[in-house]
């Protein structure tokens, strides 16, 4: 176990806040965690449970505790002739999930190639990509109550999945702890390939495979996104938004080259992006914020920015897309601090 306080949470954050925490509690097992949920003192702090990083904006210092988990692994649980159950360990990094499963010729989760963040963050957000989510491979989630420390295994019905969203991700629910999360994979792979890009860039391969759909997602990724790594960014800032038919047909009377998604519930899904960028949001720069230039989801800190500077320009889109559209977006990001 490990015990920091006064912590920088700089590398914790993929947009290189340099935001610090009162407390930092790094464990590597189940039992470990227990302890920590036990111990009467960090029962009275506020504490916040992180991945990676990927998917936070600190708009301040965090006046508690933050946990992270070092829970690893991948292990077969269960194999039959024609799928696979893995048992993932929380903080496994998703995409060297991914790269496993592909390595082992398993279909299923190759469309979520090279999102980041760690594997328990993945099921809390239900990360999704290309037609794919994680809850088409859920098959139950491991978790410890943060009210009783008892251990609690999710089935998928129970996670409550829905687009972004998890019984784990509303602030309503019991608080839990994701420590593992298993995954169904087939050994005959159907492959999932309607989204026009993918097909598009897959019609440049010999022919279609695990290995070459992981590489085709990769290429449109790195092509429309910013490398974490050089330029910081949380991915998609705004969740793209659901509107009734209804809404969206009087919106294509104005707008007759508005984009869409059929949800097949008398719902539409509009990409987020296009609406940002039709109020010329894309590519600009606010002081130390930018806009991402192949991809107005997309805020980044351009060196020096604060966790508010970046939330304020997220709200000047925000108020410009509504007054545009009559449309609220919601940030797929999580504000802390």
């Amino acid at each position: 176990m490990r015990i920091e306080e006064n912590y920088s949470l700089l590398k914790h954050n993929t947009f290189h806040l340099p935001a610090k925490t009162r407390w930092f509690m790094e464990y590597e097992n189940e039992e470990e965690l227990g302890r920590i949920l036990r111990d009467e003192y960090f029962q009275e702090c506020v504490s916040l449970h992180i991945g990676s990083g990927s998917n936070l904006l600190f708009v301040d210092d965090f006046r508690g505790i933050i946990f992270h988990s070092q829970i690893k692994g991948i292990q077969v649980a269960e194999e039959t002739d024609d799928s696979v159950l893995l048992q993932i360990g929380a903080a496994e990094l998703w995409d060297d999930v991914v790269a496993y499963a592909i390595s082992k010729n398993w279909g299923g989760i190759e469309n979520l190639s090279n999102i980041p963040g760690e594997s328990g963050a993945a099921a809390v957000q239900n990360i999704g990509a290309y037609g794919v989510e994680i809850k088409d491979v859920i098959e139950t989630v491991e978790a410890y109550s943060r009210f009783s420390f008892e251990k609690r295994i999710f089935t998928k019905d129970e996670c409550d999945f829905a687009y972004r969203h998890s019984f784990f991700k509303n602030e309503q629910n019991e608080p839990y702890i994701i420590t593992h999360i298993n995954i169904r994979l087939n050994k005959k792979p159907v492959f999932t390939l309607y989204y026009g890009k993918l097909n598009e860039v897959l019609g440049t391969y010999p022919e279609i495979t695990l290995a070459n759909i992981r590489d085709a997602v990769i290429s449109i990724r790195k092509e429309k996104l910013p490398d974490p790594d050089i330029i910081g960014n949380a991915g998609s800032f705004f969740m793209n938004p659901v509107v009734s038919i209804r809404y969206f047909e009087k919106l294509k009377t104005q707008y007759p080259d508005i984009p869409s998604y059929p949800l097949g519930n008398d719902h539409i899904k509009i990409p987020a992006a296009w609406l940002i960028e039709q109020c010329g949001f894309k590519g600009k720069k606010h002081g130390e914020v930018g806009v991402y230039e192949k991809q107005a989801l997309v805020l980044t800190n351009l060196g020096n920015a604060t966790g508010d500077e970046i939330a304020l320009v997220a709200e000047s889109i925000r108020t410009a897309v509504n007054e545009h559209f009559g449309i609220e977006l919601t940030p797929e990001v999580k504000y802390v601090g």
